[in-house]
Order: structure tokens, then C-alpha cells, then sequence
């Protein structure tokens, strides 16, 4: 059994552990809160936008745009957005499984057929692990979401998109539900699905039938249109990883506090016994003791 110094020395040092994990966890609630601030005020106004580009596409058959192409995958970029320090729980580790999967799916392609996109250290190490040669350092930009460094990333997928050099382009992030809940989201970036667009027309079919003044043109719109649509999808995507995050990180560290508490609380009762039991002897050999002088 363990002494008396050492259990009080380890309930010392699980209060001081504890005192760490409840510092970072403040942290993390108060990135949270601004992060969720950020997503929540973008995220209606990119769904409206992606709607009204859905709509646009799927209404009129008759443009022709290289973003709604089906093609035969010969080359896919894979961006997988993950954290950029650890004590976030699973958050990583799932998005490196995830990745895993995805990559595995595409292996027959060749290795220089898939371009990795890694949006933070984590996933950045673990590609770098495997062996795998990333596009580039984000990592900037997992700290700190910054639009104008997504546009320029989504403009690099756009390129290589419609040069050819690239035929799918596959998004791996967790979106933000709430602070308990993350989910983690594997979707394709390019081409656009139409699928969900048409659905959603036919289900509002004869409720509300979308109509469109379009001026100058429907091509001209477009052409604006579909960048900005991009752009804001890729930013979104972004903003959620980024809240997730601070959300998982809060739930560990939460977790992490009420563990140690717990565990001080077993450990005082572990030395309260001890000393009890301490107590119980030295008692034991006095009365020892005086039984022999007194034979």
C-alpha cells in the first residue's frame, strides 16, 4: 500500500492537473463562443447562396458549365481539415480516419494521381507519416480562418478543376451541431450535386415554383456566381472545423476536470484509511508494549 506522503503528494499533483484542464477549458469555451458567433452568422447566408446556384443549374438543362460535369475519376484532391494542437478528444483522430478511408478508397489511382490538401498540423503529420506529399502548408490556417487565404485555395482546386488536372475534389471536416455534438462530414466540393437541388424542387413542386429574373444574363451570373459560391462553401467548411474544434476541446477538458476530481476524492478516502490504519497500529503496539511491562 501506498504511504501516507505519497498518496498526498499525488492528490497535490491531480488538483494542480486539474487546475490546468479547467484554465484550458475556459480557453477553449471562449474561442468557442466566437467561432460559434462566425459560423452561425455565415452559414445562412452561404446556404442561401448554394441554393440559389442549385436552382439556377438544375432549372435550365441547356448551360453547359464544367462544374456540373460528371467525369471518369483519374485525379482527386482530397481536403481534410483537422487542428492544429491535441487535447480535443477524438477530433483528430477521426478526421485522420476518415481521410484514411478516403484515401484508400482512391489508392488504386496512384499516389500521384491524389493531391492532399491538409488544413492543420495533425492531419499535415499524420499524411506526412505515411509518406504522403501535401499541396501545401495550411496550417495558418486552421488557427486562424481567414477568407482571403481560403480563396485562395479554393481559386488553386478551381484551376486544376477545370484545366483537368483534377476530376473530384472531396472535402473531410466535422460540422458543428452543438457543443456536445460534432458530426463528421466527408462531401464533394466539385463536381456540384444536383441531386439535392432537384429533390428539393420537386418535394415544393406545387407549393412554390422558384422563378428567376435573370439581368444581364443567365451566363454572366453565373460565371460571378459560381466562384463566390465556391469560395463560400470552402470558408464554411472551414468555420465548422474550426468550432468543432473548440467544442471538443472544451468536452475534454471537461471531462478531464471531473475525472480529476473524481479521482482526488478516491484518493482522500484512500488516505483517510491509510492514516486510520496507521492510527489503528501505533494504538496496537502501545497497548502491546504496556501488556509486556506489565507481564
Amino acid at each position: 500500500m501506498a504511504s501516507l506522503k505519497e498518496i498526498k503528494t499525488r492528490i497535490t499533483s491531480v488538483k494542480s492537473t486539474k487546475k490546468i484542464t479547467s484554465a484550458m477549458k475556459m480557453i477553449a469555451s471562449s474561442k468557442l463562443h466566437k467561432a460559434q458567433a462566425a459560423i452561425s452568422n455565415f452559414l445562412p447566408y452561404q446556404a442561401k447562396l448554394d441554393a440559389i446556384l442549385t436552382n439556377l443549374l438544375s432549372s435550365d438543362t441547356s448551360y453547359d458549365s464544367p462544374f456540373t460535369q460528371t467525369r471518369d475519376v483519374k485525379k482527386v484532391a482530397i481536403v481534410a481539415f483537422a487542428s492544429n494542437s491535441s487535447l480535443c478528444g477524438a477530433y483528430n483522430a477521426n478526421v485522420v480516419k476518415e481521410f484514411n478511408a478516403t484515401y484508400n478508397k482512391y489508392k488504386t489511382l496512384g499516389k500521384d494521381n491524389i493531391l492532399i490538401y491538409p488544413i492543420g498540423k495533425k492531419i499535415a503529420d499524420a499524411v506526412k507519416k505515411q509518406g504522403l506529399v501535401s499541396q501545401g502548408d495550411y496550417k495558418e490556417m486552421a488557427d486562424k480562418p481567414s477568407y482571403v487565404m481560403v480563396q485562395d485555395l479554393a481559386k488553386d482546386l478551381i484551376k486544376k478543376y477545370i484545366d483537368r488536372e483534377i476530376d473530384e475534389v472531396v472535402l473531410i471536416y466535422h460540422h458543428f451541431i452543438s457543443t456536445g455534438s460534432q458530426k463528421l462530414i466527408n462531401a464533394d466540393f466539385l463536381p456540384f450535386d444536383l441531386s439535392h437541388a432537384q429533390s428539393d424542387e420537386a418535394a415544393t413542386k406545387n407549393t412554390v415554383q422558384t422563378d428567376y429574373i435573370l439581368e444581364p444574363s443567365k451566363e454572366e451570373i453565373l460565371e460571378s456566381l459560381i466562384p463566390t459560391v465556391l469560395y463560400s462553401r470552402l470558408y464554411a467548411a472551414l468555420l465548422d472545423a474550426n468550432a468543432s474544434e473548440h467544442a471538443a476541446r472544451t468536452m475534454a477538458m471537461q471531462i478531464a476536470s471531473d475525472n480529476a476530481d473524481e479521482l482526488v476524492q478516491d484518493l482522500i478516502i484512500q488516505y483517510n484509511k491509510s492514516r486510520q490504519q496507521a492510527v489503528t497500529n501505533q494504538l496496537l503496539d502501545i497497548i502491546g508494549g504496556a501488556s509486556a511491562l506489565q507481564g
